[in-house]
């Protein structure tokens, strides 16, 4: 029975430095530290305020976000291709270099389709510099303790929730238009460097999975993560489809709530933005420590089942908030939906990467986002136009709650994908296909 220091000695430090992918780990987090902060999560305090200065409809403001959502969808395939085929290095810097000055030329924004074509800047470039590209260099750098290494990058994305009330006060402080030239240079300042830590795989400095070789049986439950997969191969399997449609239903829920759960506190409720905004941390408290449960269990236990149970509980935190009358029915809310998303995140990288292997990772990811975005694209909408409709947001909540629900039964059914028997001479060659 190893130590605590001797299992953290294993994991971090294999060969008795600092292993370098979770440098890149720490990169990662912070990379998507800015797209937490000022992208995703801070989206509903800019609602807010445009609301005031242009008298938009829920339609108008959650078509926006939508569309951002529908063009990082259909960016997803050609992005996967290019990380798989360039590494994620060059991507990352293209990505952020456009995602900082987009956020500068919102400033200018002056009519809805100025509005629309900013945010769309706004998305491709946090898209191609984000998430899914980090991830290409992640799942290549960790094999046993990859589920630990996705939840610790996504960390940096709830850390960036965390710091929403203090965007929300600059906002109030500055205004909006100088908050996005501000985000702009602090984003451009901080990933620039980041991104140049990136390394594709551990070959390009002589590393190894995990920092050792593995010569030792696998552990039970991640053999699968050595099968060899092309992406046609993968694509035919049920197990893509299932993990896709299920993730896009999750995405209902989250895309809902960034949009909408401010306009919802403070209009249902009648919160100001600032106290609603307090509200955010411990929804992303909650969510830092569901993503170290994540990467704890998900090296442990099913992958599959644990995302079931989350899908659930994001049900559940629907239904919370859609009848919410109190502060406490919202905390009840927000640990529901934080501990939910926080757990299942890394797990659906993780899941991906054990099913279909590394190797393909970035073009699995890419093509799983045209079936993911339509969740994040139909759950603002859905939400937006029946309020606009009723005058109210349990009605959209609750459906949305009750899409969740069904949609669990996706994950549950994704199980591992059946092996493709092949020669040991053509696995070197169908991979690069």
């Amino acid at each position: 029975m190893l130590t605590l220091s001797e299992r953290f000695n294993s994991t971090f430090r294999p060969r008795g430095k600092v292993f370098h992918g979770w440098w890149i780990v720490l990169s990662a987090a912070g990379i998507q530290f800015t797209s937490g902060l000022f992208w995703m999560h801070s989206y509903g305090a800019y609602v807010v305020l445009l609301q005031e200065e242009f008298a938009w409809s829920a339609a108008i403001v959650s078509g926006a976000f939508a569309l951002t959502r529908v063009e990082s969808g259909l960016l997803g395939p050609i992005q996967g291709w290019l990380t798989d085929r360039f590494g994620p290095k060059v991507i990352l810097v293209v990505g952020n270099v456009l995602f900082g000055t987009s956020f500068m030329l919102l400033a200018l924004v002056n009519s809805v389709w100025s509005f629309y074509a900013v945010f769309i800047l706004i998305a491709v470039g946090g898209s191609l510099g984000g998430f899914a590209t980090a991830m290409v260099s992640i799942v290549h750098w960790f094999r046993r303790h990859r589920s630990k290494a996705v939840a610790g990058s996504q960390l940096g994305f709830s850390l960036g929730g965390l710091a929403v009330p203090i965007l929300t006060l600059v906002l109030q402080w500055v205004g909006w238009r100088w908050t996005a030239v501000l985000s702009g240079i602090f984003i451009l300042t901080l990933t620039l460097p980041l991104s140049l830590v990136m390394r594709h795989s551990p070959r390009e400095i002589g590393e190894q999975p995990d920092g050792i070789a593995i010569r030792e049986p696998v552990p039970l439950g991640q053999a699968i993560t050595l099968l060899r997969f092309t992406t046609g191969e993968a694509l035919r399997t049920r197990s893509f489809w299932f993990l896709a449609l299920g993730h896009g239903v999750a995405l209902l829920t989250v895309s809902a709530v960034m949009v909408h759960l401010l306009p919802h506190l403070t209009r249902s409720l009648g919160y100001s933005l600032t106290y609603a905004s307090a509200f955010l941390p411990l929804m992303f408290i909650c969510q830092v420590v569901g993503q170290l449960l994540g990467g704890l269990l998900g090296d442990r236990f099913d992958k599959r089942l644990l995302c079931t149970v989350c899908l659930i509980l994001h049900s559940l935190a629907m239904f919370v908030v859609a009848f919410a009358e109190n502060a406490l029915m919202v905390i009840v809310f927000t640990l529901l939906h934080g501990f939910a998303w926080g757990i299942r995140a890394p797990l659906l990288v993780s899941l991906r990467a054990d099913y279909f292997g590394a190797q393909i990772f970035g073009r699995i990811l890419g093509f799983s986002s045209m079936i993911t975005m339509i969740g994040m694209t139909i759950g603002p909408i859905l939400v937006g136009i029946l309020f606009d409709e009723y005058e109210n947001y349990w009605i959209g909540f609750t459906t949305i709650g009750v899409l969740a629900f069904i949609g669990s039964v996706f994950f549950f059914l994704a199980k591992p994908p059946e092996p493709v028997s092949r020669s040991t001479e053509s696995v070197s060659t169908k991979v690069s296909e």
